[in-house]
């Protein structure tokens, strides 16, 4: 006879989400130290806010190249 589930297909899925996004940055990390040991330089790409309906995020600096 089986046991009753411990848990949600909800809460599994989280847990999933979770161990995903937690790859992707490991995965990103690793990308940008070969890049520094191969020598190569990356700028810093500036988010474009410009599709959001506020003047102002708090915690952002504007971007002066961005033309609304």
């Amino acid at each position: 006879m089986a046991g009753k589930k411990k848990t949600t297909f909800a809460k599994m899925n989280r847990e999933a989400k979770v161990r995903e996004k937690r790859q992707a940055s490991i995965l990103r990390k690793e990308q940008r130290q070969r890049d520094r040991d191969a020598g190569v330089v990356s700028e810093h790409q500036v988010e474009d806010l410009s599709h959001l309906d506020v003047d102002f995020v708090e915690g952002v600096l504007p971007d002066v190249s961005v033309k609304h």
